[in-house]
């Protein structure tokens, strides 16, 4: 990746994800950054890849024929380039400012929460963060949509925070989606949500090489899947909530005395935020941006919010989630935090402002059964 010297911050308002669902839900008219074949459709399917970028596809499109197929265009993610701020942006229509899932890990209650597993130092919190709380606004614009999702999802924490009140729809094997999809559409729904994770976890688990194109041709099947099933009067959607940049064992551990200035991290690898001790802002931003300026945009919270990273609005109950100083990846490295860490090391990354993250497909065409 070419290292950008400006990020690439999120259209609110504009071609982003906070947009489509109210294009698609009728509540504004068709946006003209949105594909014309929607115009006229009788019911719509939107299929969220996740993982899968702009960039990443306009790179492999000579062999991708479904997806090539898709009249549309880039569009950006939000801030941070993450699946729980992104899809729950998708979900809502609004932007993290606004619905609160400001990251993947996030300071709630004075201690960190985990937004995908829901989980914290003490475990489960549930009880103490609840979903309906920390993102109290309705999915979908309330309509009660059917979503088509992986049946293990069902019942989580953050399905219960981002996609409540919806009806879902699950699947155990990728070859059911676009059964379960026609049988929908043919009982008259008129939006159907559906949700694929390969391309995401192929990325993060095996990066940018045979694996991820083996999983994006079969993504493509998928999309050829549907499109064989659905009626010429049904228009597929297809999106995601970010990209991927590789990253590798390009890890960057923050020093002992920048860390001497912290009471904690949160965020993720290419998005970290600060927490600053008592009286030490001024010493924390000063260190970051000595040791990660040259890898990454340093900004205090005060900037992030005055700049439009998060929205308009971030309202004090927000704002309380995010750290004091953070230093957003523009460079192919992760910043280390010992307590985010997983199963295994993460090839593939994502939550910064760069475009390979930021800019994501909108694209769609109508059925051709």
């Amino acid at each position: 990746m070419n290292t950008p010297a400006t990020p690439v911050l999120p259209d609110y308002g504009g071609a982003c994800l906070d947009g489509i669902m109210p294009a698609l839900t009728g509540s504004v008219g068709r946006p003209d950054w949105a594909p014309e074949v929607l115009d006229g459709a009788r019911a719509v399917v939107l299929l969220v890849l996740d993982g899968l970028g702009w960039c990443q596809l306009e790179d492999r499109r000579a062999w991708l024929p479904n997806l090539a197929s898709l009249e549309g265009r880039a569009i950006t993610s939000v801030a941070p380039s993450t699946t729980a701020t992104a899809l729950t942006s998708i979900a809502t229509g609004l932007t993290p400012g606004e619905h609160g899932i400001v990251g993947y890990r996030m300071m709630v209650g004075g201690s960190i929460l985990n937004s995908l597993r829901w989980y914290g130092p003490t475990g489960d919190r549930r009880f103490d963060a609840p979903p309906a709380e920390i993102q109290p606004h309705p999915p979908f614009l309330g309509a009660r949509l059917p979503i088509v999702t992986p049946s293990e999802l069902i019942g989580s924490a953050f399905s219960e925070a981002h996609l409540r009140g919806g009806e879902p729809v699950g699947w155990r094997a990728s070859s059911s989606i676009p059964v379960l999809v026609r049988q929908l559409v043919d009982a008259g729904r008129p939006l159907v949500y559906a949700y694929y994770a390969g391309v995401d976890k192929i990325a993060h688990e095996r990066g940018l090489g045979e694996f991820y194109d083996a999983e994006l041709r079969d993504a493509d099947r998928l999309v050829g899947d549907l499109l064989d099933i659905l009626d010429a009067d049904t228009a597929l959607v297809v999106t995601a909530d970010h990209g991927q940049v590789e990253v590798g064992d390009r890890i960057i551990e923050p020093s002992r005395e920048l860390l001497g200035f912290t009471s904690g991290q949160s965020g993720e690898g290419r998005m970290r935020w600060f927490h600053a001790r008592r009286g030490a802002d001024s010493d924390l931003l000063d260190a970051v941006t000595d040791e990660l300026g040259s890898t990454g945009w340093v900004r205090t919270i005060d900037e992030v919010i005055a700049e439009g990273w998060f929205g308009r609005r971030v309202p004090p109950p927000v704002r309380s989630r995010l750290g004091d100083v953070v230093v957003a990846a523009r460079a192919p490295v992760s910043y280390h935090d010992p307590d985010d860490s997983g199963p295994f090391e993460l090839i593939c990354r994502h939550g910064s402002l760069t475009p390979e993250e930021m800019l994501v497909p909108l694209v769609a065409a109508r059925g051709r059964a």
